[in-house]
């Protein structure tokens, strides 16, 4: 009893703070940069729209609710494809490693990269294009660790640098993640979880591409030639907190289905609320879906995702006394306009 009180103001002393960081104007919805810091590139998570805060585990934790990092067997190693917004050229690649330290502890690493495909150069002077191409890079690396506490409660914290870079011009920032999650029942049935995603440095773009030269007069009245650099307007990251529960309900003893429901509150969006089921089947395949609702949207205003989410895992042991396992991840979302964001994840747990 004594340490479910100690584990309850745990969490609640993490929501207080969460909030009290999260605290804003309103009137700044929209105003943050690096959004690619809420694109979610793993599969298995992406089928309930993001919302297992509650019950994410392994790789996928250090994008969802960094708690969860220890939450696996022992540990895996994931490599996902997102084709973002089908008709469009915008894709993300990302590879995830995570494993367990001792009985208690696990470390986690991810890298992400933006694919934007090749964009026409126009200028000025050439605004029909000059013949050749170019490509942002927009790269990501996150170190995460969890700690878990007599199985019960786990925290878990991530740092993560984010990099933004034109031919002529970057920025590079530095987000934190942080996170909860508490398990509860006699299967583990309940569980609570709770992130606050995004919080760190600001952003400013710098570079030669920001600078033009123009000329000026000496004190003969002679022009010369000057450089002047033009300072760009720093930026926030796209922080948010997401609140989230789950409950499994047994069929027997190997297949159960888990209720999700999640609220995220965003610094610089309209809130949002959902729910979403998985039904697993053997440790073998897992069926999820899930939908997600902006809170409080202006007539007018809507979300890109429409809200519905759907996915499958296929689960394909190695070995008939091992627990090792090839897992199949993929996840399709809504969207409009385009023709929906299609996530598939490939990975090995052991």
């Amino acid at each position: 009893m004594k340490k479910s009180i100690q584990s309850i103001l745990l969490i609640s002393a993490f929501m207080v703070s969460a909030f009290a960081v999260l605290a804003g104007n309103p009137d700044r919805q929209g105003e943050a940069g690096a959004s690619e810091l809420l694109l979610n590139p793993w599969a298995r998570s992406a089928g309930v729209h993001s919302m297992s805060t509650a019950s994410v585990s392994g790789v996928e934790s250090m994008r969802i609710n960094v708690a969860g990092l220890g939450r696996m067997n022992s540990g895996e190693f994931y490599l996902a494809n997102t084709r973002l917004y089908e008709g469009s050229t915008l894709g993300m690649n990302t590879l995830g490693f995570a494993t367990k330290v001792g009985e208690s502890s696990a470390f986690g690493v991810t890298l992400t990269s933006m694919d934007f495909g090749d964009i026409e150069i126009t200028t000025t002077d050439q605004p029909e294009g000059t013949g050749g191409t170019y490509s942002p890079s927009f790269f990501q690396i996150g170190l995460g660790y969890a700690y878990t506490y007599e199985n019960k409660i786990s925290v878990g914290m991530l740092v993560r640098g984010v990099s933004e870079s034109l031919p002529s011009a970057s920025a590079f920032g530095i987000a934190l993640d942080a996170g909860v999650q508490y398990v509860s029942g006699e299967n583990d049935n309940f569980k609570l979880g709770i992130s606050l995603r995004n919080t760190g440095s600001s952003m400013e773009f710098g570079g030669e591409g920001l600078s033009f030269q123009t000329t000026a007069p000496n004190d003969n009245g002679d022009p010369y030639t000057l450089t002047v650099e033009s300072r760009a307007e720093d930026f926030e990251l796209p922080s948010q907190l997401n609140i989230g529960l789950s409950y499994d309900f047994y069929l027997g003893e190997e297949n159960f289905i888990r209720a999700i429901g999640n609220f995220t509150s965003n610094a610089f969006s309209t809130d949002q609320i959902g729910v979403g089921a998985e039904f697993f089947f053997r440790d073998l395949v897992v069926l999820r879906g899930g939908y997600r609702y902006d809170v409080d949207a202006l007539e007018g205003e809507a979300n890109l995702y429409t809200g519905a989410a759907a996915g499958v895992s296929l689960f394909i042991p190695t070995g008939t006394d091992s627990d090792r396992k090839f897992v199949i991840d993929y996840a399709y979302r809504t969207t409009d306009p385009f023709s929906g964001t299609h996530n598939l994840s490939l990975g090995l747990a052991f």
